[in-house]
């Protein structure tokens, strides 16, 4: 046995993976499809019939009138009725690059999944439709949504809407819509070019706009976007992952050059809906691993110091494993920071693959196959090979969470209850015992604790919250998964 190959044993069984668990196959094709119903779940605006969603209806059909600008559609960020453009934006843009990634592996499902990236990217496009003198990027005020418990068909005041502008700029929200358009362009260039062209037609204006006129939309905004949706990071990520994806989008070298000219040098061990830097990173590196672009050579490192901060074994890991071997990176919602890993470790693998490349973590060698083990146990984890043997995604398998915190899946729905119920009268479903009479299927939630531990409490939400930007990136890992382990 050569000594990479021994390191590599090493490390899965260092994370839990037996011989019996690292074979194990489960139903990746069924958690793919169960994942996208999630995002028809979670659709404001004007809903189709949707077999298995009767208990949804259409929502939100004056949203933006008071501006008088249509802003109808969009996601439900989780929970709440509320749509926050930014981590809309980020789930649009990771929905997107599952279907660029890995869309000849999604089978009869591509056809949901382009859907689910088109909810995003029409609502955006409606957001951004008074550029360059504003932004969209929220409906709904948190603080009063979060004092109600009702469904989402049952708000019919308007509700409060906030942009960006030149004299409060918001680089962070504009930069990530920017990527979410250029994205959503390359998922539409060859079966619908001209709506393509509309795109990132539009992703030019926001990008310009998020360059021009740089702030944080934390800072213009306070108290409507803080603490919930807060740019901690800053915008540097977003205008370094905007202009990556414009460079994809239109193969215009000046984006390349903008984003090497950024000198964005901070490594981390985060990707998500705040942070962008690793996904920039490894976006840029397939360039010069598939395309031999050397101008995007000296993204590789930290693509791979971040694989490095990630994988458990490596000298450099920064994050923590569970008991039972799941990525720990924070208390609350932990899952997404595991499904944007797995994610990136899915991409990557891929390109690792396909162009005949490994990489060290100190002394020990990271090939494909590994990158895809390490995802595959994440996966393998949330979908119930874990310690309370416990699907973290709704609807899969039968012992998955049955009391999530969702307004609309925790109250009887406008079919069996059909008067509307006013905002303090739903708090009665909070606070329940009872599981939830509607099954969000497909939903991701928060997960469980640092020892593996879960609590099915829907006022837990820590734990028990779904979020679009959870399932997103799980959408392209599911897929790689079901096509590399056949169940």
């Amino acid at each position: 046995m050569r000594l990479e190959k021994f390191i590599s044993l090493s490390i899965l069984i260092a994370i839990g993976v037996s011989s019996t668990t690292a074979t194990t196959t489960l139903n990746y094709k069924d958690a793919l499809s169960k994942s996208l119903v999630f995002f028809e779940a979670q659709r404001s605006g004007k809903l189709p019939r949707i077999p298995n969603l009767s208990w949804r209806a259409s929502s939100g059909l004056n949203d933006g009138s008071q501006e008088k600008v249509d802003l109808t559609g969009g996601y439900y960020d989780a929970g709440d009725n509320v749509k926050f453009g930014l981590p809309m934006a980020f789930t649009t843009t990771m929905l997107a690059w599952s279907v660029i990634e890995f869309g000849k592996k999604l089978g009869h499902d591509l056809h949901n999944a382009r859907d689910a990236v088109k909810w995003g990217s029409d609502y955006l496009l409606k957001a951004s439709c008074h550029l360059p003198n504003a932004l969209y990027v929220q409906v709904g005020n948190p603080n009063d949504d979060h004092k109600c418990w009702m469904r989402a068909e049952d708000v019919k005041t308007p509700p409060p809407v906030y942009k960006v502008s030149p004299s409060n700029p918001g680089s962070d929200v504009a930069g990530e819509t920017a990527a979410a358009l250029a994205a959503a362009s390359i998922v539409f260039r060859r079966i619908d070019p001209q709506y393509s062209k509309k795109l990132v037609n539009a992703a030019v204006k926001a990008f310009t706009f998020a360059d021009k006129y740089r702030g944080s939309y934390s800072d213009s905004l306070s108290s409507a976007v803080c603490p919930f949706y807060c740019s901690y990071s800053g915008f540097q990520d977003e205008l370094l992952w905007a202009a990556a994806w414009l460079h994809k989008a239109t193969k215009n070298p000046s984006y390349l050059n903008y984003a090497k000219s950024l000198g964005c040098n901070a490594d981390s061990d985060t990707f998500s809906w705040d942070n962008k830097y690793p996904g920039a990173r490894v976006l840029l590196t397939k360039d010069y691993l598939l395309k031999k672009n050397q101008g995007a050579s000296e993204f590789r490192d930290h693509a791979e110091r971040f694989m490095c901060s990630v994988l458990p074994g490596s000298p450099s890991m920064s994050v923590k494993y569970t008991p039972g071997g799941l990525l720990y990176k924070m208390t609350g919602s932990n899952l997404q920071y595991v499904t944007t890993s797995t994610f990136l470790m899915s991409v990557y693998s891929k390109y690792l693959r396909v162009s005949k490349q490994t990489f060290k973590c100190g002394d020990m060698t990271v090939d494909h196959h590994l990158l895809r083990q390490v995802a595959k146990k994440q996966v393998d984890y949330i979908l119930g090979v874990n310690p309370k043997g416990m699907s973290y995604m709704v609807g899969y398998s039968s012992n998955f969470p049955r009391r999530i915190h969702h307004r609309g899946s925790s109250i009887p729905s406008t079919n069996i209850l059909s008067g509307a119920l006013s905002c303090d009268a739903g708090f009665q479903y909070l606070h329940s015992s009872g599981p939830n009479p509607n099954v969000l299927t497909g939903a991701v939630v928060g997960g469980p604790d640092e020892n593996d531990n879960f609590a099915d409490d829907r006022e837990n939400y820590a734990q028990s919250e779904p979020a679009t930007y959870i399932n997103a990136p799980l959408v392209g890992t599911l897929a790689y998964m079901a096509a590399s382990f056949r169940h």
